[in-house]
């Protein structure tokens, strides 16, 4: 019985973040266009019919349809139902990891920003201020509707990734972008100050490392600039899930 709801949990979760992730693939492609995310509704880029709502059901029309518009035929990018599918299972593991729980609904909308941020940084190289900005005040908001310490905690996090990633883009005059420090702020706001100092090394060894096997596999050159939004955010997807388990790891190893 147990198993069976598990199943049904998250399937739940799959779907809703599926139909999240429909939404976001709006959002990544219009916010750094300065586009409204309302209207015009969607449509298809190459012939500019209007979409109806069964061309529009995530990963199944993509699937039905061959990856192809109805009305025009060409080609739709993987990347759509792929983010679709992401934030499908990112809503996942949150529903698996925090059950029914405030910290269930703080957590997919996190990942739900994450993504958006991470794949508008990934596409277009920007941190968008218009989402981080207000995303840092809900982090704060769901911090504060579990008590002080919490939300004492949320604040610390946000001025302390704020403050190194400032930091780093005034020492390396900007090597590095002013969004990472906003996008920073925006995690803190979420994990507290504790994850944070997780967050920020874990990003580093997850940039460190991909940048390398891009660069030794001729992906990049060392001319290249490569966004580093999306290694923040796989960073904070992971400490949500496992941020416990890394610092009992840490512990364990390290402590005298």
């Amino acid at each position: 019985m147990l198993l069976m709801s598990n199943i049904l949990f998250s399937l739940f979760n799959f779907i809703l973040g599926a139909v999240v992730g429909s939404f976001l693939n709006v959002v990544i492609y219009r916010v750094p266009r300065n586009e409204s995310i309302i209207r015009p509704p969607s449509h298809c880029p190459v012939c500019g019919h209007t979409l109806k709502w069964y061309d529009m059901i995530p990963i199944v029309s993509y699937i039905l349809l061959k990856g192809k518009c109805r009305y025009c035929g060409a080609k739709v990018s993987i990347k759509y139902p792929l983010i679709e599918a992401l934030t499908g299972f990112a809503f996942v593991g949150v529903g698996l990891r925090f059950g029914w729980s405030l910290q269930f609904f703080e957590y997919i909308t996190f990942s739900a920003l994450l993504i958006a941020v991470g794949f508008i940084d990934l596409f277009d190289g920007v941190v968008p201020d218009v989402i981080v900005i207000p995303g840092a005040i809900v982090g704060l908001v769901f911090s504060a509707l579990q008590g002080k310490a919490v939300l004492f905690s949320s604040i610390f996090g946000l001025l302390f990734l704020f403050g190194v990633f400032a930091l780093i883009v005034i020492i390396t005059r900007g090597g590095m972008g002013q969004g990472d420090a906003t996008f920073g702020a925006m995690i803190g706001s979420f994990v507290g100050f504790k994850f944070s100092v997780v967050v920020l090394v874990l990003s580093f060894i997850l940039g460190a490392t991909i940048g390398v096997i891009l660069l030794s596999t001729s992906r990049k050159s060392g001319k290249d600039a490569i966004p580093f939004g999306p290694y923040l955010a796989i960073a904070a997807y992971i400490v949500v899930l496992y941020g416990y388990t890394i610092l009992l790891w840490y512990t364990r190893i390290f402590a005298f």
